[in-house]
């Protein structure tokens, strides 16, 4: 049986602006992956038993799901599969921001739909639908799901959300092998995403703070996401600077205690950017410069991985 790999994903824009439509960007991480396996007959594994556990605690919620019949799952032949060692085998990690339960999802739904789907011929209607379907299926790990996760997972592909309503397949520019680079920062600490989206929804009960997402974060988040399909840079280096100090102000409780200083020394000497990489409160940062060798070394002490050059 083929096993395929479901990658990782990265929101290199939109997080939190999405819930306020805003347009996002969101790619595939190949570095973390995932797939489902069977354990061996002989397996002592702890990271097997504990994996297969909790899918038998999800086929469980999976059970009680009303989906389509277009998207239908064989939950039987998941429940069976569980009974027989079923486990996912994955090195993405948890609470970093990267879509550990959006892998998963993806992995289960690719296996087991009633109706088999080729990511490469769904239509733009249908990715809407799927999207929401994900959204229902990843409810389990976060409360709310806006599906967008799985999705990216399940599709391989880079993705531009153009607003609530619409999505679509985007091409990222080619990369090269120049000076510049997006990277991630480990920030050495576990991100719970409910807590800080319950945050965020509290800053939202306050007018001023609704004004200033919509005037100034959605404005700085949509022109970056523009500049930089268009491989635009001065316009997506300025407009990129300001998301990133409006994300020092106004989200100041999602940025991890030890990566403060490193945020703030960025925008003081423009020698790189950060900002968060899905809800923050730990996991990873994006970090984005036009001199990685000069950001690598300003940044010393932090682990840090490159994922684009430019």
């Amino acid at each position: 049986m083929a096993n395929p790999l479901f990658y990782a994903k990265i929101i290199l824009f939109g997080e939190y602006g999405m819930i306020e439509d805003s347009q996002g960007l969101v790619v595939p991480y190949s570095f973390y992956k995932g797939t489902l396996k069977f354990s061996e007959a002989d397996s002592d594994s702890e990271f097997e038993i504990n994996s297969n556990k909790h899918l038998q605690k999800y086929s469980d919620f999976l059970s009680d799901l009303n989906l389509s019949d277009d998207f239908r799952l064989d939950i039987e032949s998941f429940k069976k599969d569980i009974s027989n060692g079923l486990f996912f085998d994955s090195n993405i990690p948890q609470g970093y921001g990267v879509g550990s339960s959006g892998a998963l999802v993806a992995a289960i739904f690719e296996r087991y739909s009633v109706n088999k789907h080729n990511p490469e011929n769904i239509s733009k209607d249908n990715l809407k639908h799927l999207k929401a379907v994900f959204g229902e299926m990843e409810s389990y790990f976060h409360g709310k799901s806006s599906g967008m996760d799985p999705l990216i997972c399940y599709m391989n592909l880079p993705i531009l959300i153009e607003n609530k309503e619409n999505l679509d397949r985007v091409a990222l520019p080619e990369g090269e092998h120049g000076k510049g680079a997006v990277f991630l920062i480990d920030s050495g600490q576990i991100g719970e995403t409910g807590p800080m989206i319950q945050i965020f929804f509290e800053k939202l009960k306050n007018e001023g703070f609704r004004k200033t997402l919509k005037d100034e974060f959605i404005r700085y988040n949509n022109a970056c996401i523009d500049a930089f399909l268009k491989k635009d840079m001065n316009p997506f280096f300025r407009n990129l600077k300001k998301l990133s100090h409006w994300a020092y102000e106004h989200f100041r409780p999602m940025i991890p205690e030890n990566i403060f200083n490193a945020w703030k020394r960025g925008l003081d000497t423009n020698a790189y950017y950060l900002k968060l990489c899905g809800s923050g409160g730990g996991g990873y940062i994006l970090g984005f410069t036009k001199d990685y060798d000069k950001a690598d070394k300003m940044l010393e002490g932090f682990q840090k991985e490159v994922i684009y050059r430019f």
